[in-house]
């Protein structure tokens, strides 16, 4: 670095202390460093969400995506139900698809998105506390149907699910942060 360049440094070197001094250890109250997520929770576990819907296999596809999200974004390890501290239990209650535009010369669908709704708890085991509870809670992604052998855009309709799953697994690990 050269003497020239420090002037042109030292202001955005002293916003960034002074921006940092304003962040808050609690999110609640303003930016914070520190995790959202609860620190006196170690261990959840994920047994496979139940599949109320004629979409099978999807709940295998979620359960392993909330998992993978939980690895990835939380301080909690995943275990198996008997050494887990909570637990997240969730039911896929409807999944569907929703026409989102269709072509003005031929009326045929040109986008649609898959919608998942699901119900879920999450539960401290020591204690028997419901820690999270939704009901109806909903993600829904588009995507393009395959239409013949047209030179248009054709995703299949797992292209769709597993964009909604990816999603929903976000939301709901999302969801189980601390001061929500």
């Amino acid at each position: 670095m050269t003497r020239s360049s420090f002037p042109t440094l030292a202001p955005a070197l002293v916003a960034a202390c002074l921006s940092a001094a304003g962040c808050s250890s609690d999110p609640t109250k303003g930016y914070a460093f520190s995790s959202s997520y609860r620190t006196d929770i170690q261990s959840i576990n994920v047994p496979i969400f139940q599949n109320t819907t004629f979409s099978r296999g999807i709940e295998n596809d979620l359960t392993e995506a909330i998992i993978v999200e939980l690895r990835k974004s939380t301080p909690w390890s995943v275990t198996n139900a008997d050494g887990a501290q909570t637990t997240l239990r969730g039911s896929i209650v409807s999944a569907e698809l929703k026409k989102l535009s269709t072509s003005r010369d031929t009326g045929l669908v040109e986008e649609l998105a898959v919608s998942l709704t699901v119900d879920f708890e999450w539960k401290d085991n020591r204690t028997g506390q419901v820690l999270v509870a939704r009901r109806g809670f909903t993600s829904a992604e588009p995507f393009v149907p395959a239409r013949g052998t047209s030179g248009a855009i054709n995703e299949r309709i797992e292209t769709g699910q597993f964009a909604a799953v990816q999603e929903l697994s976000r939301e709901i690990v999302g969801s189980l942060r601390a001061s929500w």
